[in-house]
């Protein structure tokens, strides 16, 4: 089976292309499935379902969505193994601009929105620049030089990363993007694979529950801002 992991920015369209991508696998006879992970609440399920595919849906809650994610993406490769997929898209959100679900070995794709604004790929971190593919939505309402900069913005994070352009409403470059990924091999590999990147790092008090705000109240592992010493109120 292979796995093909899917993340990017809230709202980016990637449940729209990896809809589109799933209506092209059933059509060539392909056997696949589906994982959403998210926060809160999603209906992304309810998507996936109607096109007949098997789908699990997992929130996070108050946990961290990556941590949640990488405890669970063994269970969840053995469940698509189990049910003999031919191809598993696993669907996270990268809430925070600094997630790192990409596993070595299998394939990566990030989702961004053209119209996320032209300085957004710098603003996010391994999500983006340890992808394999970078497919860029929204593009089709932009001009040629907007997109022509974005792309090139992309390129600066992830200068290896093969770059799509793809209509999340019609479908249009989804077929591309699919022939990319069937070059990479069918037997992918998790249980004592790594990731490529470690994922965002926290353990306070507030990680624990603690609500009450003074640094008293903090403990464990802390990051503070830096504040110039010198007197910036202001002259009297």
């Amino acid at each position: 089976m292979k796995l093909i992991t899917f993340s990017g920015p809230p709202s980016s369209g990637k449940t729209s292309v990896i809809s589109k991508m799933i209506r092209a696998y059933l059509e060539r006879g392909t056997k696949v499935g589906v994982v959403k992970f998210d926060c809160l609440q999603s209906n992304d399920d309810k998507i996936y379902a109607r096109l007949q595919v098997p789908v699990l849906l997992g929130l996070s809650g108050q946990q961290c969505p990556d941590h949640y994610y990488i405890s669970n993406i063994e269970d969840v490769f053995n469940w698509g193994a189990g049910i003999h997929l031919d191809i598993l898209l696993s669907e996270s959100a990268g809430l925070c601009n600094r997630c790192a679900p990409h596993i070595r070995g299998i394939p990566a794709v990030c989702v961004i929105d053209q119209m996320s604004g032209v300085h957004t790929p710098g603003k996010i971190g391994p999500v983006l620049r340890f992808a394999d593919i970078v497919v860029i939505t929204k593009s089709d309402i932009v001009s040629q030089a907007e997109r022509e900069v974005f792309e090139m913005n992309v390129q600066y994070v992830n200068p290896r990363a093969e770059i799509f352009h793809i209509n999340g409403l019609t479908g249009q470059g989804s077929a591309e993007l699919i022939e990319a990924l069937d070059g990479y091999t069918n037997d992918s590999v998790v249980t004592d694979n790594k990731l490529r990147y470690p994922m965002p790092m926290a353990l306070c008090s507030y990680c624990l529950g603690e609500t009450n705000i003074g640094a008293r109240y903090q403990l464990g592992n802390l990051r503070k801002i830096k504040i110039p010493e010198e007197n910036t109120g202001g002259s009297k």
